[in-house]
């Protein structure tokens, strides 16, 4: 049996009826502690392929919050496959301590480099990667986020037989690669959005790649101010929702999301069907990392966040 075959799987939740919106949360955050979500979805595929080769070594890319690259450090330790993480952010090599989300990377036996922005935007095609590649042949490179091939093939699993029912379905982006798995596995008339987490506009771009398929929009309008940032309007949202489902939603991500159809339903400004279904995208470990952020800047912080496991 598959080792992911092991892991949790993912439950519906219906959390509110809003001004006539049935609002569901698929919380595909239980699949597994830091496993979890789109990501245990994207390297579901990737991992047995490496487990598969001889001796293989994967080099990936993330930030200090960076969901994916803990992921695959966790995903390297239970398969026993040495990872390596390319960092954005020179600032952070001296001090890992200051991120959980890094310090744990490095625990799982994650070899970390951290390099400065303009070195990160070149990803594989940097000085850095493109000198560990070729110093090692059995380095399997897997993109940012974990977006490709066999990531969509597991991000189209999202979606299961009783979720033919919804009108439209919602899931957070980074590089695109869930949306486009939950395209490619929806009924035609089913409506899907995403919403950005980030001002990148050229997601549109990769979702494009992966699916044929148009009847999706992106939603950038709650982003606020970029990837991992946020203010106390977001943080506040976030608290009450968790004080009223139980759900915890991650800052970087889903919190976002939640708070846009919060928002749009209550500015009557949905425009699309009325029972929705929204994808838990997981990405838990970001809390304690972004607590700790805002506790440094005397900000708000996610008051359930020593609730979490990781």
């Amino acid at each position: 049996m598959s080792f992911f075959n092991s892991f949790k799987n993912s439950t519906n939740q219906l959390v509110d009826s809003l001004n006539g919106y049935s609002i569901t949360i698929k919380r595909e955050d239980l699949i597994h502690p830091i496993v979890s979500g789109n990501k245990f979805r994207k390297l579901k595929y990737n991992f047995e392929a490496y487990s598969k080769m001889d001796n293989p070594r994967v080099i990936s890319f993330g930030g200090a919050f960076s969901n994916h690259l803990a992921a695959t450090a966790q995903a390297g330790k239970l398969f026993n496959i040495p990872t390596i993480g390319i960092v954005r952010g020179e600032e952070w090599q001296d001090k890992l301590e200051d991120s959980t989300t890094l310090t744990f990377c490095r625990r799982q036996g994650m070899t970390l480099y951290c390099v400065t922005r303009e070195v990160y935007k070149e990803k594989e095609n940097s000085i850095l990667a493109q000198k560990l590649l070729a110093e090692d042949p059995e380095l399997q490179l897997l993109p940012e986020g974990g977006t490709n091939v066999l990531a969509i093939k597991g991000c189209r699993e999202i979606l299961a037989e009783e979720d033919r029912k919804y009108d439209v379905i919602c899931s957070s982006i980074g590089t695109g690669g869930t949306l486009a798995g939950i395209i490619e596995s929806a009924l035609p008339q089913q409506e899907i959005l995403g919403f950005n987490a980030l001002n990148n506009f050229e997601v549109q771009n990769t979702i494009s790649e992966f699916t044929k398929n148009l009847k999706w929009a992106l939603i950038s309008d709650y982003t606020f101010g970029g990837y991992a940032k946020v203010n106390s309007e977001l943080i506040e949202f976030m608290n009450e929702f968790y004080q009223q489902y139980q759900i915890p939603l991650d800052p970087i991500y889903t919190g976002k999301m939640l708070f846009g159809i919060f928002d749009l339903i209550k500015k009557q400004k949905w425009t699309w069907g009325r029972n929705i279904l929204v994808i838990h995208t997981g990405g838990l470990q970001g809390v304690k990392p972004m607590n700790a952020l805002l506790q440094k800047k005397g900000l708000l912080t996610l008051n359930y966040a020593s609730e979490l496991f990781c």
